[in-house]
């Protein structure tokens, strides 16, 4: 799966007002560009309309609806003039509005879960989704979705891409750091975009850690991210039913001030359990009562092999077998080269360390060592699908690719 820049959304486009010597009672560059258009006759107005739809159509759901809606947030350049005709305001809406092209860069990072809705799969195999971290102009990261079949044997096919890609109705909770995302429901899954909304994250969405989560018979997916400001970092949380709406929450405590947490997919002795690393080195296990507050816990989990002396950290939440708890875990070498290894935990007291792979699981290649960060091979999270684990994995934080992975052999390499 590589990054497509043809796929775009629409963003909204503010002009900066005077830099010198502004005063907020002067118009600002956006009522200047409001007149420009309103001089404009009717005529000229549908047929400047037309021309943007002509360009634009097919690119985008509902572009006029899009145009609409923006005009509606731009208010503050509007309200000093007259009365808008219909379709001035929505040539007005059109000049506050740029296309940006989501994946131009990279499309890496990917987690994988079990979808909400199996309907239709054939007996023994499971349809999945898959999230993925996109990076576009100015390294602006957002998460995207993807879609596909696992079958019986372990194959995986991807379904195909839409065309079109969407961002979500955006709604604050009063009172909460709580956001609320809807996307439309009968829009693929491949057009759910989620950019960043708050100062916190304005500089990306990173590395959304997936897992379903099991709780009283009901099943919530929860991810942790990276939310980047462009100066400063912290973990949040997303939660979501049906992956058409979604919630998105701080973490708060100390371990929260870094990346790179990941949910236990069930509570264990009636308390939620992380996997973190506050210490940028090392692998924590946390325990917690609430669900967003995350403080210091117990370091499991230290460099030990050559390949991850400068630091390590999880791959993704940790998947229960019978023998106990797999995690996933990454490990930066030489030349900051990173590799993935694994880890088995206890399956009651995870704080044990079972066993553990002296070697890289994956590696690097030489023929496929170059793209947007080179020498790096990482994931987000693997799925159990009977007795292998299917396993996306990021090359080079560029592509993104398939791996599996006999259950039985992963266990057996980590007692050698």
């Amino acid at each position: 799966m590589r990054p497509d820049p043809a796929r775009v959304i629409v963003r909204p486009f503010k002009p900066a007002t005077e830099p010198r010597d502004f005063n907020p009672t002067d118009k600002t560059r956006a009522n200047h560009i409001v007149d420009r258009m309103l001089a404009l006759d009717a005529e000229t107005v549908a047929s400047q309309l037309a021309d943007v739809l002509e360009n634009f159509e097919g690119r985008h759901r509902n572009l006029l609806k899009l145009f609409e809606a923006r005009a509606d947030e731009m208010e503050e350049a509007f309200n000093t003039h007259i009365a808008f005709t219909k379709e001035q305001r929505q040539l007005a809406g059109a000049y506050f509005l740029n296309e940006y092209s989501f994946e131009a860069s990279a499309l890496f990072n990917p987690s994988i879960v079990a979808h909400p809705d199996q309907s239709g799969v054939s007996s023994g195999s499971v349809r999945f989704v898959l999230s993925l971290r996109a990076v576009g102009e100015g390294h602006v990261s957002s998460l995207t979705f993807r879609s596909g079949i696992i079958a019986v044997d372990g194959k995986v096919s991807v379904d195909l891409t839409s065309r079109l890609a969407s961002s979500p109705r955006i709604s604050l909770r009063p009172g909460s750091d709580a956001i609320d995302l809807t996307f439309t429901a009968d829009e693929d899954i491949s057009e759910r975009v989620i950019f960043p909304i708050t100062e916190s994250q304005s500089n990306g969405i990173e590395d959304a850690r997936f897992v379903e989560f099991c709780e009283g018979g009901r099943r919530t997916y929860y991810a942790t991210y990276t939310a980047y400001s462009g100066r400063a970092i912290r973990s949040e949380l997303i939660e979501t039913s049906d992956f058409v709406s979604f919630r998105l929450s701080p973490l708060k405590g100390a371990a929260a001030r870094n990346k790179g947490m990941a949910l236990f997919p069930r509570k264990i002795d009636g308390k939620y359990a992380m996997i973190a690393r506050q210490d940028n080195e090392n692998l924590y296990l946390i325990y917690s009562n609430d669900l967003y507050t995350w403080n210091e816990g117990q370091a499991i989990l230290k460099p030990e092999f050559p390949w991850e002396f400068v630091q390590i950290g999880n791959c993704g939440s940790p998947i229960e077998l019978d023998s106990g708890w797999l995690m996933l875990t990454h490990g930066v070498g030489p030349v900051r080269k990173y590799s993935i290894g694994a880890a088995l935990l206890d399956k009651n007291d995870p704080s044990k360390v079972l066993a553990r792979l002296r070697e890289p699981l994956v590696r690097p290649d030489p023929s496929e060592r170059e793209g947007y960060v080179p020498n790096v091979v990482y994931t987000c999270g693997a799925m159990l699908h009977r007795d292998k684990i299917i396993f996306p994995y990021a090359v080079s934080d560029t592509f993104s690719n398939f791996a599996t992975i006999e259950v039985a052999a992963l266990l057996e390499a980590m007692k050698a």
